[in-house]
């Protein structure tokens, strides 16, 4: 009989799994629209397009149906749309340049003010 006096080890498959499972991947909007797309296309089974990507066929038909849902919404005139990283840069950017102005603004409004009420002071 042979003991083993270490930790017991996991099988091999396991071990990938986890590794899998800790490593999960990030699909940007590009890569999920091409899997869409070549889905839409035919050329291959569905099953065989996941396995090929590495997805589950669950995750391929929740993407097709957001494409197809946004498309919809599009044609149909809904033109709300999330903003680029680059819109959201200029328009933070205008927001701190309008906030600026306003900042000096009321700064010189103000030095007005007291220059007013103090001139009126001295004249009395």
């Amino acid at each position: 009989m042979k003991q083993t006096s270490g930790p017991a080890r996991k099988p091999a498959e396991a071990v990938i799994k986890d590794i899998r499972r800790a490593t999960r991947r990030q699909f940007s909007a590009e890569e999920k629209i091409r899997i869409v797309l070549e889905g839409l296309r035919g050329e291959d089974s569905i099953a065989e397009l996941c396995r090929r990507e590495g997805i589950a066929t669950s995750m391929y038909y929740g993407w097709s149906k957001e494409f197809l849902e946004a498309g919809k919404k599009r044609l149909a005139g809904d033109t709300a749309r999330a903003a680029t990283s680059d819109e959201v840069k200029d328009l933070r950017r205008e927001a701190r340049a309008l906030k600026e102005v306003v900042a000096d603004l009321t700064l010189e409004n103000r030095l007005l003010k007291k220059s007013m009420s103090g001139a009126g002071e001295d004249e009395a």
